[in-house]
């Protein structure tokens, strides 16, 4: 999702609501084939709490991530579609698991000592080692919304502590009580043996240490709704299973959620469809009906390796916000979402042209194609209009060539090859020309190794020269790329690509490189004819 999310039935054509929703019904991409079957769930009649909910989930006991963003984005993406496709209105709960009790202490936080003390009770009873809010897992909550916010989500928050402690769960909370030995059956064959002896679907909170206990259930009484378990000094303690005197374990905890709240609509990993099974299977036990879900694929590190919170492998959204657009990393959601992908730096450029090509499609598309584009979902169905014309690889290629950090000596170029591009006027091609600077240093920079050419290159590149000096100062992107074309086939070169790798790694330092053609125009042919001239001269390109 971008900064700004709009609805999909004001759209920048004229295409009518009834047209719309027609186009969405039989809409091939995923988002709008997952909001067909909330829309069959429901017969396009509003339920009786008269909304469709969708939800995502949020464990505070850390910051917010790349996988909470993506969550939250792809939901988001089957909300807009189903709004294309039906009137009944929708609402996005972003629901945070904050009555969990604190299981180890982060080792990115102050204060550790003082919060491990603490260990076992609900975030929201563990002081905040920041010391900006009432508890942890308040900061940690406020850290989520202030995330989500950025990227302009449409969403309400909802806290299991609130949901616990206000009474909104008791009704469910007794039910589950109600259908304790139902429960134990679906949950018992989950568990290892040993488990099997202590488990319990409730965790009751000790009213002495405040914290969430992991204890057998001695008796229950469904009638007056309470439980009786053995406290931390072993005192024998009967309690409300309401009223955020006790909570339950994650499975049906999950469950419970869906039940209480009545969610239409939740995605989740991979890694969770067993327990979505299970889930599943609870919610039926209660009398309620379980969301329909997608379970999407988990993402890699460079290595292939699952990217994992506690490893810290992968890529933070931090981390692809330096580089590349907001927008770019909604496409990286968007694609193949059912697929491994691997999540790392080198995959930001291709996905930033990616997005880019997309956004040129756009207008000159049907209003059936525009529903297959990625952008429409990236951007709720109103994308931004598409400026230059320049690619992502083009501006990086660029700050290769001049090794430069600095923005004004790269829109020198680019305003002489398009006149009309500015910061004021081209936005996206500004923040592209930050961000390209960015990477160039960062990674493309350190890893330059330049070469001498070969005599047979050298020949091929005495040619190119000789060759560029007869096209005019004008010369077209295509009349340039002829030029390099036959150069390196007039100079043996059976395999081009050896040839462009031969220009690459002479000229830029680098084993990949743009479109030379479309390059030289940029760059300026009178400049990449002195770039050629330095190299033929043996002089060291590394410098600039």
């Amino acid at each position: 999702m971008s900064e700004t999310l709009a609805d999909p039935a004001h759209r920048r054509d004229d295409i009518s609501r009834e047209e719309l929703r027609a186009l969405a019904l039989n809409a091939k991409a995923w988002p709008f084939q997952e909001a067909r079957k909330v829309l069959a769930r429901i017969g396009d009649t509003a339920p009786g709490k008269g909304h469709v909910l969708f939800e995502t989930g949020y464990g505070p006991s850390g910051l917010p991530h790349i996988g909470t963003f993506g969550e939250v984005a792809r939901t988001t993406m089957v909300r807009r579609a189903f709004q294309a496709m039906s009137d009944v209105p929708t609402r996005l709960v972003c629901f945070s698991d904050d009555m969990d009790g604190l299981r180890k202490v982060p080792d990115n936080i102050p204060n550790v000592e003082a919060v491990r003390e603490h260990l076992g009770k609900p975030l929201t009873r563990v002081p905040d080692p920041f010391g900006t809010h009432e508890s942890f897992g308040h900061h940690n909550n406020a850290r989520l919304q202030g995330f989500l916010d950025y990227f302009g989500f449409d969403y309400e928050f909802v806290s299991a502590t609130d949901c616990y402690a206000s009474g909104r769960f008791d009704d469910a909370l007794l039910t589950v009580l109600r259908h304790y030995d139902e429960v134990m059956a679906v949950m018992l064959p989950t568990l290892g043996k040993e488990r099997q002896q202590t488990y319990s679907p409730f965790l009751p909170v000790s009213p002495k240490t405040g914290r969430v206990l992991q204890v057998p259930v001695l008796d229950r009484d469904p009638d007056a709704g309470t439980i009786t378990f053995e406290d931390e000094d072993g005192e024998r303690l009967t309690q409300p299973v309401t009223g955020g005197h006790a909570k339950l374990q994650w499975k049906p905890d999950w469950a419970m959620r869906w039940f209480a709240l009545d969610v239409d609509y939740e995605m989740s990993g991979k890694d969770l469809i067993d327990s979505a099974k299970v889930g599943s299977q609870l919610v039926k036990v209660w009398g309620g009906r379980p969301p329909e879900g997608f379970h999407y694929e988990l993402f890699l590190d460079d290595q292939g390796e699952k990217i994992s919170k506690s490893k810290g492998n992968g890529l933070s959204v931090d981390e692809w916000l330096t580089y590349a657009p907001s927008d770019s990393l909604s496409l990286y959601m968007f694609q193949k979402p059912g697929s491994a992908k691997k999540l790392y730096f080198d995959v930001i450029p291709k996905t930033v042209d990616e997005y880019l090509t997309f956004l040129r499609k756009f207008d000159e598309q049907s209003p059936a194609e525009r529903l297959e584009n990625p952008v429409w979902h990236v951007h709720g169905g109103q994308p931004p209009a598409s400026e230059s014309g320049l690619s992502f690889s083009i501006l990086l290629n660029l700050a290769s060539a001049t090794n430069t950090d600095d923005r004004a000596v790269l829109w020198g170029f680019i305003t002489r090859y398009a006149p009309d591009a500015g910061p004021q006027q081209t936005p996206i091609l500004d923040r592209l020309v930050g961000h390209a600077i960015r990477y160039y240093q960062d990674f493309v920079k350190p890893h330059k190794r330049y070469r001498a050419p070969s005599e047979t290159e050298r020949a091929a590149l005495q040619d190119l020269r000789q060759r560029l000096d007869a096209l005019p100062a004008t010369a077209e992107a295509e009349e340039i790329q002829t030029e390099v074309y036959e150069a390196g086939k007039a100079h043996g070169f059976e395999k081009l690509r050896d040839w462009f790798k031969a220009l690459y790694e002479i000229l830029l330092g680098q084993q990949q490189g743009p479109r030379m053609g479309s390059f030289i125009a940029l760059y300026g042919l009178a400049e990449f004819k002195t770039l050629l001239d330095r190299a033929l001269r043996g002089e060291d390109l590394s410098g600039g």
